[in-house]
C-alpha cells in the first residue's frame, strides 16, 4: 500500500484527550536511548513524584537496556504509565522516509520490528503489553499508523512540544508548557539531564495546577 500522509497526525494518531476528561492535561516523556540519548533526568523524575504529578513515560528498547535499574523503579512507580518508543529509535515509514536526519524504517517489515520488538521486551518486563507507541521523531505514515494499531497500541502523538528534543532553555519549556489547555498532550524528554526539561517544568507546572488543571496518564483517559 502506498501512504497518503507523513508527520505528526496520520489518522488515528492521539494529539488530545477525549472532552471527557475535562481539564486534564498529560503528560508524556521520552526516553530515545543509543548514542547521546542514554540519559536518566533524574531531576525531572524527582519533580514528578513530588508533585505527586502522574505522566506517560515513552522508553525505547536501547534506554531501557541501558538503564535497567532506573526501568525498574519507574515501572514500579503506579504515578507513571510505561509506554513503547520503538526498538531502535526510527521514524515509522513504509517507504523510507526520514525525519530531523534519523533514516525511518524502509518497509511494512521494518516497521513491525521497530514497534513489535519492544512490545515484546516491555510486556516480558512488565507483565503486561503496553498501550501506546510513540516512534522516534514521532513521524509515521498513515500505513505504519496502521500496523501500530493491527499490533494491539494506540499511536501516541502530540499538541505541546514542550522542549523540542530536550534542546529548550528553562525559560523555553516553561513557555511551551504553558501553553497546555484542557485536553493537551505534552510531549518532553526524560533522557538529558543536562537539558533544561526538569527546571522549565518545575516552573511551568505550578502554574497550571493553580490554573485548575490536572494531570493523567493517557491511559486513564483514552480507552
Amino acid at each position: 500500500m502506498t501512504p497518503a500522509s507523513w508527520g505528526f497526525t496520520p489518522p488515528g494518531v492521539v494529539t488530545e484527550l477525549p472532552s471527557t476528561a475535562g481539564r486534564a492535561i498529560a503528560l508524556t516523556f521520552d526516553a530515545c536511548g543509543g548514542p547521546g540519548g542514554g540519559g536518566y533526568d533524574r531531576k525531572l523524575v524527582d519533580l514528578l513524584r513530588s508533585r505527586e504529578v502522574p505522566a506517560t513515560l515513552f522508553l525505547n528498547a536501547r534506554w531501557i537496556d541501558a538503564n535497567r535499574a532506573h526501568f525498574e523503579h519507574l515501572a514500579n512507580d503506579p504515578l507513571f504509565e510505561i509506554a513503547n518508543h520503538g526498538t531502535r529509535h526510527r521514524p515509522l515509514s513504509v517507504a523510507g522516509r526520514s525525519a530531523y536526519g534519523i533514516a525511518g524504517t524502509r518497509d511494512a517489515g521494518e516497521v513491525f520490528d521497530e514497534v513489535a520488538g519492544n512490545q515484546e521486551k516491555l510486556t516480558a518486563l512488565l507483565g503486561r503489553p503496553p498501550r501506546f507507541f510513540r516512534s522516534g521523531t514521532a513521524y509515521c505514515d498513515d500505513i505504519a499508523a496502521r500496523i501500530v494499531a493491527e499490533l494491539g497500541e494506540r499511536f501516541a502523538g502530540f499538541g505541546v512540544n514542550a522542549d523540542a528534543g530536550a534542546t529548550f532553555t528553562p525559560a523555553q519549556v516553561r513557555a511551551a508548557a504553558l501553553t497546555a489547555t484542557a485536553g493537551s498532550v505534552v510531549i518532553g524528554h526524560m533522557n538529558h539531564p543536562a537539558g533544561g526539561t526538569a527546571e522549565g517544568m518545575a516552573r511551568a507546572l505550578p502554574e497550571l495546577l493553580a490554573s485548575g488543571h490536572r494531570f493523567v496518564r493517557l491511559s486513564d483517559a483514552v480507552h
